[in-house]
């Protein structure tokens, strides 16, 4: 480890190479998703979703690339494993899907949207955006928010349908958006 502190430029590297990590794993957990969900009332949903995540991967990969970084092929390879790992969960099932399993893979595209939107928004607050030629980082963090309003939707809807069968009273649910 060196002795001095790692430059700006280094730490956003890292910071870059992480998220792209991150929207790796979130971009199998979305196809996966919408795959095991076509023909339901979230079908369509997450195919959309998934679509949009993939676009969002690959702004992601040009600003890496603008930048002059290079992506961590090492933790995108951590990070799409450990999302395969992460469909050993138990969800009441000896095998297949199960309500529980959309409860699950939702609350965690949910998180993952969270965060992009968050990287976005870093992104926007700082001179870093004055480097990205074409890329539209309000529009970004715009799509992120739509993202996780539609995922919300959604996993609200799922949750009610695994724990209550779907009778429950129709609550708003507040999303922290800011």
């Amino acid at each position: 480890m060196p002795a001095f502190p790692p430059t700006p430029d280094r730490l956003l590297e890292i910071y870059l190479a992480d998220h792209l990590a991150a929207a790796t794993a979130g971009l199998a957990l979305a196809r996966r998703s919408a795959r095991r969900n076509t023909g339901t009332a979230y079908g369509a949903i997450l195919h959309r979703l998934a679509g949009e995540i993939e676009a969002d991967r690959r702004a992601l990969q040009q600003i890496i690339e603008q930048l002059g970084f290079r992506a961590s092929k090492t933790k995108e390879a951590a990070a799409w494993a450990g999302e395969k790992v992460g469909r050993l969960k138990l969800n009441g099932q000896i095998r297949g899907y199960s309500p529980l399993s959309r409860v699950l893979e939702l609350e965690a595209l949910s998180v993952g949207v969270a965060g992009k939107r968050a990287l976005w928004e870093s992104l926007l607050t700082t001179r870093i955006g004055g480097r990205l030629a074409g890329i539209d980082l309000e529009e970004l963090a715009e799509r992120a928010r739509r993202q996780r309003d539609a995922i919300e939707d959604c996993r609200v809807r799922a949750a009610r349908e695994a724990f209550d069968g779907g009778t429950g009273p129709a609550r708003p649910v507040p999303v922290d958006d800011r």
